[in-house]
């Protein structure tokens, strides 16, 4: 059995640790909060800039003529895992990697695979894959805003025209509530349609100035930009719900820890005054 002094030692520890996984879910969740305040209000612009072009291309000549859509046997593919930079999240991070392996030894095995990570995790993981990797966006959280994201794009879109990639996805964890993220796996480009109970059932007759071709060449940048950039948002949001559970399991686990800790305290401390007890009564027999 345990001597005092290391049951006392190690409920103190276990105190130390519990007070600073409670104050991580707070801040996690004063974090999540305004996260999800901008995700929230990011989905409806996002849908409805989608909607928007997608009746706009459909009412010309198609996606043929949009660059962007262009389709072609799938050789060289370029991957966007996103992540965090940091851990204490749960499988949050693990959950993106496993998904972004599946994809590779999947949907494109034996196709040349490039990785453009964004967050420290990613960064740090497949830089030991033996990817090609672009290591020059994954500090974009830390100063989240759309500049920065619209440069990670900008480089995919570039690199897709050129000719450098075939196919671009990205693998991201959607936020649905505190507790449930789920992970998707959503091809950025070539660009496809996307269907909506909203655009199945209006249909609308937009009056564009200057031209039909011009509002396309201005949307499609735009609306790719948005896409990459509302699923960083949403990586956001799951991050900090997935921490805060985290914490505040931590912290119950930490609780429960202790009941035990303090129970082996109180029983190592009773044996000690009892064997205590015995020496004094033999020692008074020895004596009489």
């Amino acid at each position: 059995m345990a001597n005092l002094k290391e049951v006392k030692e190690r409920i103190n520890s276990v105190v130390s640790t519990q007070q600073i996984t409670k104050a991580m879910k707070m801040v996690s969740a004063a974090k999540l909060r305004r996260a999800q305040d901008k995700i929230i209000q990011m989905r409806p612009y996002s849908q409805k800039l989608t909607n928007i072009l997608n009746n706009v291309s459909a009412s010309s000549d198609g996606a043929a003529d949009i660059v962007y859509a262009e389709k072609r046997e799938v050789k060289k593919v370029l991957l966007i895992p996103v992540t965090s930079d940091k851990g204490l999240c749960g499988a949050f991070n693990t959950n993106i990697i496993k998904a972004t392996n599946a994809v590779i030894k999947g949907q494109f095995s034996g196709a040349d695979i490039t990785i453009l990570p964004l967050g420290k995790k990613a960064n740090e993981y497949f830089k030991k894959s033996g990817h090609a990797i672009v290591s020059d966006y994954f500090q974009v959280f830390q100063d989240l805003n759309f500049d920065n994201v619209r440069q990670a794009a900008e480089f995919a879109m570039s690199s897709f025209v050129a000719g450098e990639f075939d196919q671009v996805f990205l693998v991201f964890n959607e936020f649905k509530n505190v507790a449930t993220q789920i992970v998707r796996t959503e091809q950025f480009l070539p660009m496809a349609k996307e269907d909506s109970a909203e655009e199945k059932t209006a249909e609308v007759d937009y009056i564009l100035e200057p031209s039909r071709a011009y509002i396309i060449e201005e949307l499609v940048p735009t609306s790719l930009k948005i896409q990459l950039y509302k699923a960083v948002l949403e990586s956001n949001a799951s991050e900090h719900g997935a921490r805060m559970t985290a914490m505040d399991k931590a912290t119950e686990n930490a609780g429960e820890l202790l009941k035990e800790l303090r129970l082996m305290y109180n029983r190592t401390r009773q044996a000690a005054i009892t064997n205590e007890i015995l020496e004094i009564v033999a020692g008074a027999e020895a004596l009489g």
